[in-house]
C-alpha cells in the first residue's frame, strides 16, 4: 500500500538504477523521478517531497550544486546522495553541503530501503517532538531554543542543518554525558545496522565549525578518545 503522505524524489540519470529504486520504493511511498538536476528543482518546488535521493553526476546541474541550492533556501528535506565516487573527500564535500547521508554505488537495495525508512522516521520524530514551553538551553554564549529548533550565539542566529541540530540537541540535553559514535548514529540517523559511522564525525566537525570559536580546540563538543563525544557547558 502506498503511503500517499510520503513522497520520495529520485534524481538519477542512469535509467536502470532509477527504475530499480522505483521498483523497491513504489509499494510504500509515492515515488517521483527525474534524470536532470535543473528539472529536479521544478519537481521539488511543485511536489515538496519528504526525501530526496540524489545522484552526484547529473546533466543540467550536478547533485552537489543542487543540494547546496536547496540548503540555501533553508529547505530541511532529507537528502541522501547516491554516488559512484567512493573517495572519503567526496563524501565530506557532500555532507558539508548539507546532505544527510551518502550512499556509494553499487548499493544493496535492501540497505537503501532501510536508510530511506530510517531518515523519514527520524525526521518525523524530530519535527513533531514537543518540548515544554520556554525550554531553552544556555551554555556559554550559546542559546538553544528547543521549541523553535534555533540556536543563537551572542544573540546572533546560527544556521544549522537538520542533522547538526539533532546532534547538538542530543548532546546538549545531557551535558558531560559521553555518547558513543554508535549511539549518536543510531539516535540521529536511525539505521543502526547500516551506514558509515564516519558520517557522525563529519557532522560533528561541521557543527564545531559553526558553534566553536576554535574548532580545533572545542569548548562545547568534546571528543573523549576511545569512547565518543560529550557536551560541556
Amino acid at each position: 500500500m502506498i503511503n500517499a503522505a510520503k513522497k520520495v524524489l529520485i534524481v538519477e540519470d542512469d535509467e536502470d538504477i532509477r527504475n530499480l529504486i522505483e521498483l523497491y520504493l513504489q509499494n510504500k511511498y509515492e515515488v517521483l523521478s527525474t534524470n536532470d538536476g535543473v528539472e529536479a528543482l521544478s519537481v521539488i518546488k511543485e511536489h515538496q517531497p519528504h526525501l530526496i535521493l540524489l545522484d552526484v553526476l547529473l546533466p543540467g546541474m550536478n547533485g552537489m550544486d543542487l543540494c547546496e541550492k536547496l540548503r540555501e533556501t533553508d529547505m530541511e528535506t532529507p537528502v541522501l546522495f547516491l554516488s559512484a565516487k567512493r573517495d572519503f573527500d567526496d563524501k565530506i564535500q557532500g555532507l558539508e553541503l548539507g546532505a544527510d547521508d551518502y550512499i556509494t554505488k553499487p548499493f544493496d537495495p535492501g540497505e537503501l530501503m532501510a536508510r530511506v525508512h530510517a531518515h523519514l522516521r527520524r525526521n518525523d520524530i524530530f519535527t513533531t517532538q514537543q518540548w515544554p514551553k520556554g525550554n531553552i538551553l544556555i551554555a556559554g554564549d550559546l542559546e538553544i531554543d528547543m521549541n523553535s529548533y534555533s540556536v543563537t550565539q551572542n544573540g546572533k542566529p546560527l544556521h544549522l542543518f537538520a542533522k547538526e541540530m539533532q546532534l547538538l540537541l542530543m548532546l546538549a540535553q545531557s551535558p558531560n554525558q559521553v555518547f558513543s559514535t554508535e549511539q549518536l548514529y543510531d539516535s540521529v540517523w536511525g539505521a543502526d545496522r547500516f551506514g558509515d559511522l564516519k558520517t557522525v564525525s563529519v557532522h560533528i566537525s561541521n557543527l564545531r565549525k559553526k558553534i566553536e570559536k576554535k574548532p580545533a580546540k572545542p569548548q562545547y563538543i568534546i571528543t573523549v578518545r576511545g569512547f565518543g563525544y560529550k557536551f560541556s557547558k
